[in-house]
């Protein structure tokens, strides 16, 4: 059955005729006839009483009409479903952050989104890169922000950030004046790491690998907080970004590292050959060209 057949016969029942609604519809009456005709055909029914002068719907007619308005107002309100969807008035968007990202920038972005496209609602959920990155693959997620390398074959992405970490300590720590500490010099520390779930995680320990000692590991959490106060209550020492640090607790201090420096490269990733919403999409154009407006460098006057 096509719509065309339905919204054909409710213009027959809208103007009790089939010459005047073939006029309405600019087609001719053996057109609008014939498609009724194909109507009842199909159906197995009658639609109208053809013996009376007037057209007088039958009672299944009738059941017919009630649905078929049903299905025309169903089949209008989808089209103005999509018009709003590419015209981003609607939408909805699923997007994973590290809890150990300082999201401040990030979320501006997404708030100057916001004020272009208010019929556009946001998910954010935190997790660890390699869950977000389970996430985006399984699509439970749309789009996603990870630590860098990624799987190029299943996602694309663009980077957002890069920086080095940064030795977190006790204020009352003897490396907690210094300038720069070498990974090997903390051989004998103990770390306050995230878990397992982290790339960060991995990160830090290859590189105490590296740098010829294996990290003697206290804690693990999933929150930067959590962390940054166990240092500040001497619990051990951590390793965090570096825009991390610039928040830290009064009785925390950071210190740069150095043979080897440790750094971290963020990126927003999303899957390769997955179906993408407009608003999906066009949130992926707008925050790439707010981050290429922020690195442009000011003029001077």
């Amino acid at each position: 059955m096509d719509i065309k057949h339905l919204q054909y016969f409710l213009e027959v029942v809208e103007w009790n005729s089939f010459s005047r609604a073939a006029d309405h519809l600019y087609i001719t009456q053996p057109t609008i006839s014939k498609m009724i005709k194909n109507l009842e055909r199909e159906l197995e029914i009658t639609l109208f009483e053809r013996s009376r002068k007037q057209l007088v719907l039958t009672d299944a007619g009738q059941i017919i009409y009630e649905q078929a308005k049903l299905i025309d107002q169903a089949f209008k309100n989808l089209g103005t479903e999509l018009e709003q969807l590419s015209g981003l008035k609607k939408g909805h968007i699923r997007i994973g952050l590290p809890p150990i990202f300082d999201a401040e920038n990030f979320l501006k972005i997404i708030g100057y989104f916001h004020e272009e496209h208010p019929g556009i609602t946001f998910q954010l959920v935190e997790y660890g890169s390699k869950k977000i990155e389970e996430a985006v693959e399984n699509n439970d997620l749309d789009v996603g922000v990870i630590v860098l390398p990624t799987k190029k074959n299943l996602f694309d992405y663009f980077s957002i950030m890069e920086e080095d970490l940064k030795l977190v300590l006790h204020t009352s720590h003897p490396f907690a004046n210094k300038e720069k500490v070498d990974l090997r010099d903390l051989a004998n520390e103990s770390f306050i790491l995230f878990n397992k779930d982290f790339v960060l995680n991995d990160r830090i320990i290859l590189s105490c690998n590296a740098a010829g000692f294996n990290p003697t590991i206290i804690s693990e959490s999933t929150q930067k907080s959590n962390i940054v106060e166990m240092v500040a209550n001497n619990l051990g020492v951590a390793l965090l970004p570096e825009s991390v640090c610039d928040k830290l607790h009064k009785n925390v201090s950071s210190v740069k590292i150095t043979n080897p420096t440790i750094n971290w490269n963020l990126a927003v990733i999303w899957r390769k050959s997955q179906y993408l919403s407009y608003a999906a999409k066009e949130w992926l154009n707008f925050t790439r060209k707010q981050l290429d407006t922020e690195k442009q460098p000011m003029s001077s006057s």
